[in-house]
C-alpha cells in the first residue's frame, strides 16, 4: 500500500424526510444567500424544490434560483451560474439533484471566486483549492459527487468532457433520501448503478500491490450491487434496496476505497467522448465502455482480474487464467442486460465511422498528450481498438 492522505468532512444526513432539514444544514455552514441549482421539471413536479425553499425560507435564509442543468453538464449554464452568484453575493451553492446537477453546482462554486476561466481546472487537472462551500439534495444514486471532491463537466466549444478534482469542492454536507429514488425510471436507476460499479471498478484496476483491505472494500460492495442492483429494477418501491444502493454510491467514489493504491480512469476517458457526442446516459457509455476495455487490457494483470472474476462474479477458480477472465467479463455483460442497459456502441446511436473522431478526442483533444494512462497507457490507435470492441 502507498501513502496517502484522506480528508472527508462531508456531513451526511441520511432518511426518509430529511430534505426538509436543507435549510437547517445550510445555516449550520454559514451560509445565509444560496444559489439553488437544479435540472428539470422532476423536482419541481414532486414538490422537492419546494420543501427545500420552505426549508430555507423557515430559516431565513435568502436564495436565487438557476435550473436547467442537463445530463452530461455543459460550460454555458455553469458561466451563467458564476455571473449570477457574484452579482447577487451568493455565499452557498445547494445542488438539488443527482450527479450532473451536483457537477455543475461545483463547478459554479469554484469558478465564482476564481480570477480566470473555471475550465482551466478542467482542461489542466490543476487541484480546485478555493469555492463557494455547496451542499447536495440527492436524487439520484450513481455518480457519488455527493461525496468526492470531483466535477465532470462538457465544453461546449469542441464537446470536451473533462473531469476536475479538489478538496475546494468536497460538499460540506449531503442529503441523501433514499425515498426521491423511487419514482426514477428503470433506465435511469440501472445507469446509476453501472456508474456506481464503474467507480468501483476504477478503483480495482491498481498496480499496487498488498492492498487486501481496500480490495475487498471493493469487492463487497460491487457483491452488494450485484444483489441489489435487480431487485431495484423488479421493486423500485423497496425502500431498503434503494437506501442499499444510495449509500453504496457515495462508498463507491469518496474514495474511501481508493486510498494508498494507483487507481485507472481510463474507462472514463473513453466513454466521456460517447456521452459528449452521442449525448447518451454516462452509465449507458460505460455499459458498452467497460467490458470492452476490459477485454482489451486484462493481459497486463491476469492475476488481478482472475480475482475479480472469481471473487466478484463467481467463477470457478479452476482452469486458465484467460478462460476464468473472460468468463467474468460475460457473466458482468450478462448481469448489465439483466438490468436493461445497452452493451453495443451501437444501441448509444453510436457509429463505426466516428471511432478515428472519438479516439483522437481522446487521447488528443484539448491538450491531452496523445495518450491514456492508468492501469494500462493507451495510444490513440490502441483506444480505436477497445472502440471497435464496441461495435
Amino acid at each position: 500500500m502507498e501513502n496517502f492522505t484522506f480528508y472527508s468532512p462531508t456531513y451526511f444526513v441520511f432518511g426518509k424526510g430529511e430534505e426538509n432539514k436543507a435549510g437547517a444544514m445550510v445555516k449550520r455552514f454559514k451560509g445565509s444567500r444560496v444559489l439553488i441549482h437544479y435540472g428539470g421539471g422532476s423536482v419541481i413536479r414532486s414538490g422537492l424544490l419546494d420543501r427545500v425553499k420552505k426549508s430555507l425560507e423557515s430559516e431565513g435564509i435568502s436564495y436565487v434560483e438557476l435550473g436547467g442543468v442537463k445530463p452530461n453538464p455543459r460550460s454555458g449554464l455553469v458561466y451563467e451560474g458564476i455571473d449570477l452568484c457574484r452579482k447577487e453575493k451568493v455565499d452557498f451553492v445547494l445542488a438539488v439533484g443527482g450527479g450532473s446537477v451536483i457537477d455543475s453546482a461545483k463547478a459554479i462554486a469554484a469558478g465564482t471566486v476564481y480570477d480566470g476561466d473555471f475550465w482551466d481546472y478542467y482542461r489542466t487537472g490543476k487541484a480546485i483549492e478555493k469555492a463557494l462551500p455547496v451542499g447536495t439534495v440527492l436524487t439520484i444514486a450513481a455518480a457519488g459527487s455527493e461525496g468526492s471532491g470531483d466535477s465532470v463537466i462538457t465544453n461546449e466549444d469542441g464537446m470536451y468532457k473533462r473531469g476536475a478534482s479538489g478538496e475546494g469542492i468536497r460538499p460540506a454536507f449531503s442529503i441523501l433520501n433514499p425515498e426521491l429514488t423511487q419514482t426514477l425510471p428503470p433506465y435511469q436507476t440501472a445507469c446509476g448503478i453501472t456508474d456506481i460499479m464503474a467507480h468501483l471498478m476504477e478503483r480495482y484496476l491498481t498496480n499496487t500491490k498488498n492492498v487486501v483491505t481496500t480490495d475487498r472494500m471493493i469487492e463487497g460492495l460491487l457483491l452488494a450491487m450485484i444483489e441489489e442492483g435487480p431487485k431495484a429494477i423488479d421493486d423500485p418501491n423497496d425502500y431498503d434496496v434503494r437506501a442499499n444502493i444510495m449509500w453504496a454510491g457515495m462508498m463507491a467514489h469518496n474514495n474511501s476505497c481508493g486510498v494508498g493504491r494507483t487507481q485507472d480512469w481510463i474507462s472514463h476517458d473513453i466513454e466521456h467522448e460517447l456521452s459528449a457526442l452521442y449525448d447518451c446516459a454516462h452509465g449507458a457509455g460505460l455499459a458498452v465502455t467497460f467490458p470492452a476495455y476490459l477485454s482489451h487490457v486484462y493481459k497486463h494483470d491476469t492475476e488481478r482480474l482472475r480475482q475479480w472474476a472469481v471473487r466478484v462474479w463467481g467463477c470457478e477458480d479452476s482452469g486458465s487464467d484467460e478462460d476464468i477472465i473472460k468468463e467474468g467479463i460475460n457473466r458482468y455483460r450478462t448481469y448489465l442486460k439483466r438490468i436493461g442497459m445497452p452493451t453495443t456502441m451501437g444501441e448509444l446511436g453510436g457509429k463505426e465511422e466516428d471511432i478515428d473522431k472519438l479516439a483522437h478526442s481522446a487521447t488528443c483533444g484539448d491538450g491531452r498528450p496523445g495518450y491514456l494512462q492508468g492501469f494500462v497507457k493507451l495510444d490513440e490507435n490502441e483506444v480505436k481498438e477497445v472502440y471497435k470492441k464496441m461495435l
